[in-house]
Formats: C-alpha cells, structure tokens, sequence
C-alpha cells in the first residue's frame, strides 16, 4: 500500500511519462484527423437515421447527438482501451523482475503509469478536436454537427468535475488490463475484450440513450456509462447540477472496487509469476 506523504516517486512517474509521451505530437495529430473523419461518417449515419425516423420518437435530439459524438471522440485517448505495451513487454521478457525490485507499490506504480498514458494523449487530441467541432464546422455550413457548448456554467463545471471522475475510473481499468497480463500468455484476448465492451456500454460506439429502455438501468450502473456517457449528460444538461452527486458516487465506487480488484489480482499473480532465464 501507498503510505501518506509517499506519493512523491509516483508524481516523478507521472511526470517522466507524461514528457515522454507528449513527444509523440505527429501520432496525435495523424490520430486527430483520422477521428475528425470517423467523427463526420458518424454523424452522417446518425442523420440518415433520423431522417428515417420520426424525431420526435427519439429519446435525444440529432444536434445533441451530434455533440455526443464530438465530446467522445475528445476523449477518445482517455479510455482504456489497451494495456501498457512497455508492461506488456516486460512480462513477456522477464524484466518485469525489475520492476519488483523497485522501493514501491507495484499497483501504485503501473497505476501511476496509467495516469501519465491517459493525459498526455488526451490533452494532445481534446482541445483541437474541441475547435475544429465548435467553431470550424459552423463556418463550413455544418452548424447542426458542431459541437454545441454547455448550456450553463453550472453544466460546465459539473461535467469538469464528472471528467474527472471518468478519468481516474479510466486509470483503474487501465490498470486491471495491464494485471491481466500476468495471468496470460499474450494478453492481446483481454485487451480486446476491453476494447468491444467499452466501446459498446460507454456510448461512443451508439450513444447509449438510443439503446432499448429495458437495458437503460443496466448500463447506467454498469462502470462503462461513467467513462463517457455520464459526463456528458452532465455536460449536455441531460442530468440536473443536482444529479452531479449521484454521478460521482457511482464513479469513485467503481473506482475504489476495480482498485480493490486490481490489488487482489496483482497479489495473486505475483504469487504465481514465474521468471525464466536472464
């Protein structure tokens, strides 16, 4: 466990990893285009079905989704979709031995790891795909798909303080894919699993309001709607300033229990682990 006032290796972590990773500016932006596109074939689909349909049926207006699918390609980076592939080569190598011999907590420290890989990136993406959605499309006649801004103050630091939220409940499934690597032999299986089911129960695939009304309980408690869903529903004001509370004690309880998760399975693998060789 990290001991109080021990959290100084793990900010020197953070902060290596996260200089390292804003070097990487050419994949952002090649990543950025590629989702500006994505971006706009989404809501091409999205309006042909509305088309189709009588809106008034719809749970959500296609402006609204439309900024639905603009706030998740934002944060795109932030989710977790894959393990460390520097942790992942260590296990495979062996030299994941090292890591054990360092004078800290091993969670502590992928965790850490974690909090640097989905920042930088983020940050990298977010804020221009924040501007060519608000202010681009408009002036290219595209103003129902922008990205339309919060109707309050209150909305907007209310899905500030759900980002925030979302982002630490990222780091912790981050964190559960890269123990995952302990108890397989390539781990590419988990990550995909992850990657399908994120995709699918966090909204950014179909924005989970569209869903059937049968599996909405479901998938508002399930881990996956705080990554994305909520915090724009917050954003959005989908869900009243009052509603903020509910939202946070669902992230920070998934949270601490897929910690708590990791923890157990760190301990179990490490008990198991068997290094080859070197």
């Amino acid at each position: 466990m990290i001991r109080a006032g021990g959290l100084r290796p793990y900010r020197a972590i953070v902060g290596a990893r996260f200089r390292v990773l804003l070097q990487y500016r050419a994949a952002a932006l090649a990543g950025l285009w590629t989702q500006v596109v994505f971006g706009l074939v989404l809501i091409m689909v999205y309006e042909a079905f509305y088309r189709s349909s009588s809106p008034a049926t719809q749970p959500i207006a296609f402006a609204q989704v439309a900024s639905y699918v603009w706030f998740g390609q934002a944060l795109f980076a932030m989710l977790p979709w894959s393990a460390d592939a520097e942790v992942r080569a260590m296990v495979r190598s062996g030299a994941v031995a090292y890591e054990l011999c360092r004078p800290v907590d091993l969670y502590g420290l992928w965790y850490a790891r974690a909090v640097a890989q989905r920042s930088a990136p983020t940050l990298l993406r977010a804020v221009p795909m924040a501007l060519i959605a608000a202010l681009v499309l408009p002036r290219v006649g595209l103003g129902e798909w922008r990205l339309a801004p919060p109707p309050s103050l209150a909305c907007a630091a209310g899905a500030a303080v759900a980002l925030l939220g979302a982002f630490v409940l990222s780091c912790a499934l981050s964190t559960l894919n890269n123990v995952s690597l302990l108890w397989t032999l390539g781990g590419e299986g988990v990550v995909l699993l992850m990657t399908t089911v994120v995709t699918l129960l966090s909204g950014l695939a179909v924005p989970l309001p569209l869903l059937p009304g049968w599996a909405q309980p479901v998938l508002a408690w399930l881990p996956f709607a705080g990554l994305f869903d909520l915090p724009f529903r917050v954003y959005a004001g989908h869900l009243a300033p009052g509603q903020l509370a509910s939202v946070l004690v669902r992230q920070t309880g998934w949270t601490l229990a897929l910690i708590a998760l990791g923890r157990w399975l760190l301990g179990r693998g490490l008990r198991r682990l068997v290094v080859q060789g070197g």
